[in-house]
């Protein structure tokens, strides 16, 4: 797995280039979740590419906390049904521009896959 540094806006981000990672950031983005919702929607927005079990989801957020990409909050403001006892996580000012910077990395790679016709190329 490859870790880049990055500092921007005077903040060290370490970007891991984990598509687990990446996906739980991009969950986050969107709405503050539970452990269950994460893995629910990491299944869609990945058009079930990426699998992961509680084991892995757990290991990631645990990691993530660590790193400060993401904090512990109330459940999600549009969840009329939120449950005290599911532990929520949101995004912090860190997870949103490491969740940018792969974003923004993510839209020049596609940039250079088109220029060069590789979008449709069928294996």
């Amino acid at each position: 797995m490859t870790v880049y540094r990055v500092t921007i806006y005077n903040i060290d981000i370490m970007i891991n280039q984990s598509p687990v990672v990446f996906y739980i950031l991009l969950v986050l983005g969107i709405k503050s979740s539970h452990g269950y919702e994460i893995m629910k929607q990491v299944g869609i927005y990945s058009d079930g590419n990426v699998h992961m079990g509680p084991g892995t989801l757990y290991g990631a957020i645990k990691r993530m906390l660590e790193d400060a990409l993401i904090e512990e909050c109330d459940g999600s403001p549009t969840d009329a049904f939120s449950d005290t006892r599911r532990k929520y996580y949101c995004l912090t000012v860190k997870g949103r521009k490491a969740l940018s910077i792969q974003l923004s990395a993510m839209q020049q790679t596609i940039s250079v896959a088109r220029e060069h016709h590789l979008l449709h190329v069928h294996i």
